[in-house]
């Protein structure tokens, strides 16, 4: 398969562009409301999809489509973490993890993505609601990534609803590629 399809097929939204910080609180409302989107746009994206399809890999050797819902959950929880660490201490240093690992375990690659669902829906409605709820000079706050160095809260927004939307994308085209 070609690079570019490889590619499109991985990064199906574009690869993320980090924004120059201070975001304008428009462009925070807007990831804000990207986020509180997230999980009703994901489920509605596996409704009614089997075991099978579920079990299919958005790309060669990438995810499954179950994967991917388990990833989001996960990710999105340390999202949750990292900013309630960030918004309560001054800088505070993170702890990365092995996403490929966490994907690789047997509830990742068998479990219902059900509960996954749920957890995006609690996390989203409880993260979205506290960021909604802060003034402006909170999105400036910061965290300490182990392998990404001091990461703004207005930056990781940008982060986190581009990281949604990346792979919402992956369910979506493919069950568009597959006719589902």
């Amino acid at each position: 398969m070609p690079d570019v399809v490889v590619d499109a097929l991985r990064y199906p939204v574009g690869k993320f562009a980090r924004p120059a910080a201070p975001l304008a609180p428009a462009d925070v409302a807007a990831n804000l409301d990207a986020l509180a989107e997230l999980p009703a746009a994901l489920r509605e994206a596996v409704q009614g999809l089997g075991d099978a399809q579920l079990d299919t890999p958005y790309r060669e050797g990438g995810w499954t489509l179950r994967q991917v819902v388990h990833h989001l959950a996960d990710s999105h929880g340390h999202m949750a973490a990292r900013v309630r660490f960030a918004l309560t201490e001054v800088e505070p240093p993170i702890r990365a993890y092995d996403e490929g690992a966490w994907a690789a375990l047997d509830d990742a690659r068998t479990a219902s993505v059900e509960p996954s669902l749920r957890i995006l829906e609690g996390t989203h409605a409880r993260l979205v609601a506290l960021l909604r709820a802060q003034p402006p000079a909170a999105f400036a706050r910061t965290f300490l990534h182990p392998e990404n160095g001091v990461q703004r809260l207005d930056v990781v927004t940008a982060l986190y609803a581009w990281h949604g939307r990346h792979h919402l994308a992956h369910v979506t085209g493919t069950r568009q590629r597959h006719g589902w």
